[in-house]
């Protein structure tokens, strides 16, 4: 094998293994072990400024997304398809209810949610959970979530993943819902889940 070949493959070899860890480190990808302990314990206030943990997601499905309300596209995009694919469970879409964590602590106030997930084509019922940065930080490690502020002054922007994650009615981890799924997909994978009962582990 020649000496540019060994170069070449060496830097190939050296992209390939950057790019993954781009990956990982932003939950385009995760390691199998990681995937199955998605989720954990909490502590954050809703819209309403009412302390809640990790029991909110029991007793319903639950449709957990970390986002914020000053996302120019991925959040409200998202936000927006979920509502149509609860629509479009019919009598079980209020099965389902979608929890919004922020990841911008700073400026996303309990009144601030508030305002932000009345908007009408957004799922009916939304929870939206906010608190302090460490309390943000640690909702997002459980849920293996990246997230990172760029820009400065208020304008600032937050990069983040921008899976959505299907939990059981006991609080365990479903499956994911990738970004930019239509509605009807993301009513199918609920379905699936559904109709493999509480105790669903994949859609």
């Amino acid at each position: 094998m020649s000496r540019r070949t060994l170069v070449i493959l060496a830097l190939l070899a050296a992209a390939f293994a950057l790019v993954t860890g781009v990956a990982l480190k932003s939950g385009l990808l995760a390691p199998k072990d990681e995937t199955a302990a998605v989720g954990g314990a909490f502590q954050l206030v809703d819209q309403s400024g009412r302390r809640v943990d990790e029991s909110v997601l029991k007793g319903k499905w639950s449709a957990v997304f970390f986002g914020y309300t000053y996302c120019p596209d991925a959040c409200p995009t998202t936000l927006f398809a979920l509502g149509q694919a609860q629509k479009l469970l019919g009598a079980r879409g209020g099965e389902l209810q979608t929890v919004f964590i922020s990841v911008d602590p700073a400026r996303d106030t309990p009144r601030q949610l508030g305002s932000y997930l009345s908007t009408e084509a957004f799922p009916k019922g939304v929870i939206g959970l906010t608190g302090s940065p460490e309390q943000v930080a640690r909702a997002a490690k459980a849920y293996h979530v990246y997230y990172q502020t760029a820009g400065q002054g208020r304008a600032y922007t937050v990069d983040h993943s921008t899976f959505t994650y299907l939990m059981n009615p006991r609080g365990g981890f479903v499956c994911v819902i990738p970004y930019n799924e239509t509605p009807e997909q993301i009513a199918a994978r609920v379905k699936t889940a559904m109709a493999a009962g509480p105790r669903a582990e994949t859609c």
